[in-house]
């Protein structure tokens, strides 16, 4: 193959459009990874041209035990756009969030860099938490799905060099 056609090819799919496209289906091999109990794990982050464009991708497979499976999650700002079937960079991130059931109370640790517990808000709906924030150029949103119905007035949120945690007393 000359190097003229090699270079032709590569503007096809060329830059962050190219990493993008390869990383949905990433994305995708995970699913069926999960379902045949396999375990695979990747994060980064890539600059475009533009110096503003800034891509955080990651995906987080969850073994659960008993009925729960396993449980593919990616995280990041990268998404399909399902209109167009492309990758685009979003401007609001989705943080890795765990959640942790304990006797007396759940315990959810999200990571969000750059970010302090004054920062964040909640709106709980029934069982579903949303947790947002904004803080410069960054900016996040997570909905999680709760065990249970709780309050925001039984949330404590605290935050420690990004790692946050909110604690939902039961």
């Amino acid at each position: 193959m000359t190097k003229k056609k090699r270079d032709t090819e590569r503007e096809g799919l060329g830059g962050v459009e190219g990493f993008l496209k390869g990383f949905t289906d990433i994305v995708e091999k995970l699913g069926e990874l999960a379902e045949k109990g396999e375990q695979f794990s990747r994060s980064g982050e890539f600059h475009g041209k533009d110096k503003n464009l800034k891509g955080v991708y990651g995906v987080s497979v969850k073994f659960g035990l008993g009925d729960q499976g396993v449980k593919v999650e990616p995280f990041g700002n990268i998404r399909k756009d399902e209109a167009t079937g492309q990758s685009v960079v979003q401007e609001i991130r989705e943080p890795i969030v765990d959640v942790f059931e304990e006797a007396d109370h759940i315990l959810l640790v999200a990571e969000m860099p750059g970010i302090g517990a004054d920062d964040i808000r909640l709106d709980i709906k029934d069982d579903l938490l949303t947790i947002y924030t904004e803080k410069k150029d960054k900016k996040y949103r997570k909905e999680v799905l709760l065990p249970g119905r709780y309050t925001k007035e039984k949330m404590l949120v605290t935050c420690n060099n990004g790692i946050v945690e909110i604690k939902c007393v039961k």
